[in-house]
């Protein structure tokens, strides 16, 4: 099936870029298939490739403003038609600047139909000193659909000795099936030197993460095996869910966090998946 033209439209004002990205993709024939791509500046998506055959359908998205500003509004809309099967990343770090003092914010809208997965699974945030940034996302899964997600989130520039002592961020996160809540997750960090210290917040560590798996429920001896994978030398946790798995990560170092978030990953995708590991290209570079 031919994929619909690209609508590309910009948007940019005094306020601030509000750019939009509408994703719709479709399994036929073996085959998952993009079969809408409607975007409007900042936001476009490269052109689909399939390293691991045609059923699951790699995409990668690209900011090509460079960073998100105060003012910034970001929409995103994913649909996953019936046994689709989609990995989403992005080409790079995502950046959020100091603020002028108005907030920046990204809002992402997921529906996964009957029998279909997405693995939403966005390189790190780098969130600096000043920035003023919050980000929603929901996730409505039919039945027997699952969804993989992850956050990786760099609190201030801390290889030049910054630290996000001034600001504010805010992620909620909510996975929902059928009108019942499966995951709800709010997460608030005022910048500050107390709250950058204290062990309630980021107990002095720039990093952190939550790797999220929704869809069927999860064994405890699948759960010590991903913690039998944590390997770092920062602060981790895997907590059971009542249909899925919950990875949380502290620390100072992009590449422990990832690397542990790759083999839970990779352990998920061979246990509920059945499919074998699939590194996107794109993080390897």
């Amino acid at each position: 099936m031919n994929q619909q033209p690209n609508y590309q439209t910009t948007a940019q004002s005094s306020n601030g870029w509000h750019g939009k990205l509408n994703l719709v993709y479709a399994h036929r024939q073996n085959t998952t298939t993009l079969i809408h791509n409607q975007n409007q500046a900042p936001l476009k998506v490269q052109r689909p490739f399939y390293p691991e055959g045609q059923e699951v359908c790699h995409s990668v998205i690209l900011h090509t403003a460079g960073g998100v500003v105060g003012g910034d509004r970001l929409s995103c809309n994913f649909h996953l038609q019936r046994n689709a099967q989609a990995l989403i990343t992005t080409a790079a770090a995502s950046k959020i600047y100091r603020s002028n003092g108005t907030q920046a914010r990204q809002s992402i809208e997921i529906q996964v139909d009957v029998g279909a997965c997405l693995e939403w699974l966005p390189q790190e945030t780098i969130v600096f000193n000043g920035a003023i940034y919050r980000q929603d996302l929901r996730v409505e899964l039919a039945t027997k659909a699952s969804w993989i997600g992850w956050e990786i989130n760099r609190f201030g520039r801390s290889a030049r000795g910054e630290k996000f002592v001034t600001g504010e961020w805010r992620s909620h996160t909510e996975v929902w099936q059928q009108g019942v809540p499966l995951w709800i997750d709010r997460q608030w960090l005022p910048g500050s030197e107390e709250v950058f210290h204290s062990p309630h917040g980021l107990a002095g560590q720039p990093l952190v993460g939550s790797l999220v798996y929704v869809g069927q429920e999860v064994s405890p001896d699948l759960v010590e095996k991903a913690r039998s994978l944590w390997r770092g030398e920062g602060e981790a946790g895997v907590t059971r869910l009542s249909c899925g798995l919950l990875c949380r990560y502290r620390g100072c170092a992009t590449s422990e966090v990832r690397n542990w978030f790759i083999g839970v990953w990779q352990l998920l995708r061979q246990s509920f998946l059945v499919r074998s590991s699939c590194v996107p290209r794109v993080w390897q570079i």
